[in-house]
């Protein structure tokens, strides 16, 4: 941007004019990969939602993968299967064990962890091994920057109070599991652990414009 802001002052005024637009589309493109998710959901309590929002620049081969993902509907009516309220939130294995199966071969590459794992950002989870990252995630709900140094990289975060409902998520520990969740999906879950939290839809709701 600032070499197409230079050739503005190199050229005639019609020229001028011309990079002055390409300069505004070309922010305006880069402001539209940024986006917000807003997550419905059922704890014990009834019906609640949260929004995340989506920072591409923050770690953009993640970014993208979870707006695939919500596009694809991959986490409706799906369960916040590990909660340790010291640590984090994890979900992010469908209900149907063939959908399960079908994204799990879709790994994605690791990128360079730009922001820490502050208190209501949100990060794809990985195995220790290189480019594991598929569809599981993770909402910290404490500041977890010992992570920064595994890879984990955050690409959004809970906006506004929406941490007071995620703070409200079933605590189930880590009892469920996640073999048994990939194999049985939704009916291993709903029938050994009923009271788990659910996540209803999760929808791209607002595309982000610059902000002042």
């Amino acid at each position: 941007l600032a070499f197409l802001a230079s050739l503005t002052q190199q050229t005639c005024p019609a020229q001028a004019d011309m990079w002055r637009l390409l300069t505004l589309l070309c922010v305006a493109f880069a402001a539209a990969e940024d986006f917000r998710v807003e997550f419905t959901v059922k704890n014990q309590e009834g019906e609640d939602s949260f929004v995340v929002k989506v920072h591409e620049s923050w770690a953009p081969i993640g970014a993208a993968r979870f707006k695939e993902l919500v596009e694809a509907n991959f986490y409706d009516d799906t369960r916040f299967f590990r909660v340790i309220p010291s640590f984090m939130v994890q979900f992010g294995i469908n209900g149907d064990p063939a959908v399960s199966t079908e994204w799990r071969s879709k790994t994605i590459k690791d990128e360079p962890v730009k922001e820490s794992n502050k208190p209501g950002y949100i990060t794809f989870a990985k195995t220790g091994a290189p480019n594991s990252r598929t569809t599981q995630l993770f909402i910290n709900y404490v500041d977890n920057g010992r992570l920064d140094g595994m890879g984990f990289a955050p690409f959004g975060e809970v906006e506004g109070d929406g941490m007071k409902v995620v703070k409200k998520i079933f605590n189930c520990g880590e009892k469920p599991n996640q073999g048994l969740i990939q194999s049985q999906g939704n009916a291993y879950l709903d029938k050994d652990f009923p009271n788990l939290s659910q996540i209803i839809t999760a929808r791209v709701v607002q595309e982000i414009k610059d902000e002042p």
